[in-house]
């Protein structure tokens, strides 16, 4: 290609040419390229909700909003009326859809859209389905683990409530949480409560309320409803969002059979918005009544317990030892006197043994000692020995002529003098 050809006014810029701000391409161009690339990706399959149906007699193309379920996001929709009008289930706003067709770039008005050939309504069976699918992931992620699962406070300080705008759930949870205690404070916030905007506001309302510090629990009410209606509070975005949440949530969503995933998520699940209100505040006249109740049990505790001590102090004081406490120590003092009458006599008994047996052995004392054998004739010869005591005499040898004796006799001594020595005793 020529630089005359590159620079041709109504001409595309070739690939070699560089842009720049000296080389600009000029808007169909970048049309033209955008519109290529996107006829690129072919023929696809797309799922979402109709948001939009606009079908006018006399036109031969019908225009519709697809929105995504989980996101604020959607696409244009362009198909044959025929397709809208003869689909085998009646399509409405809200209808869960998957369609089949080519996205197209339209370069005068820069806009795509979808252009479909095939429409397909979502089932019921296929939507719980995918609500299965999801709740085992979640399961197994540990999000409807009991152990997560926070208490709600006794008395909450500000009640948190998500719910549709004059709703029958809005004016259930405020009733009754306001006759059970008249002092509860809301902050209420309305969203949504089905179709494709649902999920997305009441995610934002979820964070709003979840990041105020006065709020102490948070209630998600809606009433009863289809599959459909409540899909919702199945969407995994939001049961994340709940996950998330560092207040304790309350899931009242439709009826008791009702079970959307984002019971499971939340810390408590209540069977209806009223049961919500129940379990959220305490009743005010139960909870006096309770008071009422501990207060007269406690007085009658203490009452039996009074009466349980008196009873054993009485029982206590009726005890012979406590009715008259002298008479074990004067019955002890009887007991005493005749311990000592006997300890008496015994020591009697024994000093009166021991002075017998002192005078016989004293009798044979004076028999075998030697004043009796003195009596009877004998004497008892001593030395005198000057500077010390007498000494018997045993030896005539030991007394020679001129030693001084002390002769003692039975009735006192005599003091003698040896004349001289004879031994021949009694041999004479």
């Amino acid at each position: 290609m020529t630089s005359a050809q590159t620079s041709r006014p109504g001409g595309p810029p070739s690939a070699q040419t560089s842009n720049s701000a000296e080389n600009p391409w000029p808007v169909r161009s970048v049309s033209t390229k955008v519109a290529q690339w996107i006829d690129r990706l072919g023929s696809i399959w797309v799922e979402g909700q109709i948001t939009q149906i606009n079908v006018r007699p006399g036109t031969r193309t019908a225009f519709l909003v697809l929105r995504d379920a989980s996101a604020d996001m959607s696409l244009s929709v362009t198909c044959s009326p025929t397709l809208v009008r003869d689909s085998p289930v009646p399509l409405t706003e809200g209808s869960r859809v998957v369609m089949f067709g080519k996205l197209s770039y339209y370069t005068g008005r820069g806009t795509i859209s979808l252009r479909v050939t095939e429409i397909r309504a979502v089932g019921i069976g296929e939507l719980l389905a995918r609500i299965e699918r999801l709740r085992a992931l979640l399961n197994a992620e540990g999000l409807f683990d009991p152990r997560l699962k926070r208490p709600l406070p006794f008395l909450p300080r500000t009640v948190g409530l998500i719910t549709g705008r004059a709703s029958a759930a809005e004016r259930d949870v405020l009733s009754v949480a306001g006759t059970r205690w008249p002092a509860v404070r809301f902050e209420v916030r309305n969203t949504a409560v089905q179709g494709p905007t649902a999920t997305a506001q009441i995610v934002a309302a979820l964070g709003e309320l979840d990041e105020n510090p006065e709020v102490d629990v948070i209630v998600l009410a809606r009433g009863g409803g289809s599959v459909e209606d409540l899909l919702p509070f199945s969407d995994e975005t939001l049961c994340r969002a709940i996950a998330k949440c560092t207040t304790p949530v309350v899931s009242a969503i439709g009826h008791e059979p009702d079970n959307p995933l984002c019971d499971h998520v939340a810390d408590v699940r209540a069977a209806t918005p009223t049961d919500a209100a129940k379990r959220v505040v305490p009743d005010a006249g139960a909870e006096q009544a309770l008071v009422s109740e501990f207060r007269s049990r406690g007085a009658a505790a203490l009452r039996n317990w009074v009466a349980r001590e008196a009873r054993s102090l009485a029982d206590l004081r009726s005890r012979p030892v406590l009715a008259d406490p002298l008479a074990a120590v004067e019955r002890r003092a009887e007991d005493v006197d005749r311990l000592r009458a006997a300890g008496r006599r015994d020591v009697t008994r024994l000093l009166d043994g021991q002075a017998t047996v002192v005078e016989h052995l004293a009798a044979r004392l004076t028999t075998l000692g030697p004043a009796a054998t003195l009596a009877r004739g004998y004497a008892v010869v001593q030395k005198m020995v000057p500077g010390a005591d007498p000494e018997v005499l045993r030896f005539v040898d030991d007394a020679p002529p001129g030693t001084q004796l002390r002769v003692r006799v039975g009735d006192g001594a005599v003091i003698a003098a040896v004349m001289g020595r004879d031994k021949s005793g009694e041999k004479k």
